[in-house]
């Protein structure tokens, strides 16, 4: 019987490679991969994905040249003015996970609307990773533990089972896919891949549509995920 992983994470990669293979400048690939974040979205909402996690923006993004993070600033207010009403329609709640205080308040403000709106929506969640790092996540969280104790609101008694409550994204991830080729993490959900199946796909995100997706889910299918144990 196939399943359906409940919690997805992608990391949006191939933006930049996709456009200059087709002579576009870098913000034509940011432009068609947020065009796939709706494709994504609706699609994982009719397969019955609970969560899925896109990582739009790293930590590490900063480093790019001034008008590419610029251009990347103005694309959640074009993103959700041109879709919200089809993510209300399809009862999508959006989230999202990173420090936003970072980013020009009017992508701030574009972003907290977005999340209000959909607040009460009960089907797919759809969680952005912006200005996130995973590193920074863990950072964050040791701290506001540490303050706790400090303070005398807990003991110094944590639990593994616990350290969710102190992240951005609390949930075990089932699967995590990479699109565009390269294969490694990049500072994405560190703690909760754990158990996770990673799947690295050479298509690049503008050209990742639905069939891509359940390609992915199906690979996830033939996995074996004993967890540590044994196959029964």
């Amino acid at each position: 019987m196939n399943k359906v992983p409940q919690t997805v994470a992608i990391i949006m990669d191939g933006n930049g490679r996709w456009a200059k293979a087709k002579g576009l400048p870098r913000t034509a690939g940011h432009k068609q991969g947020a065009e796939q974040i709706r494709v994504i979205a609706l699609a994982a909402n009719r397969m019955g994905i609970k969560k899925l996690i896109l990582y739009a923006f790293s930590t590490e993004n900063w480093k790019r040249p001034e008008d590419e993070i610029g251009y990347l600033c103005k694309l959640p207010g074009i993103f959700f003015s041109r879709y919200i009403k089809e993510l209300m329609e399809n009862n999508i709640r959006v989230t999202f996970a990173g420090e936003l205080e970072r980013f020009p308040e009017s992508t701030q403000k574009v972003i907290r609307k977005a999340v209000d709106q959909t607040k009460e929506n009960t089907g797919l969640n759809l969680d952005i990773a912006i200005n996130y790092g995973s590193r920074r996540e863990l950072l964050l969280g040791m701290q506001a533990y540490a303050q706790e104790v400090a303070e005398g609101k807990r003991e110094n008694n944590l639990t593994e089972a616990e350290v969710a409550q102190y992240l951005m994204v609390p949930e075990d991830i089932d699967l995590l896919i990479r699109t565009s080729g390269e294969e490694r993490i990049s500072n994405f959900l560190l703690w909760q891949i754990a158990y996770a199946e990673l799947i690295f796909t050479p298509v690049a995100w503008p050209d990742f549509d639905e069939t891509a997706l359940q390609d992915c889910i199906d690979q996830f299918n033939h996995r074996d995920r004993r967890y540590g144990g044994l196959t029964s």
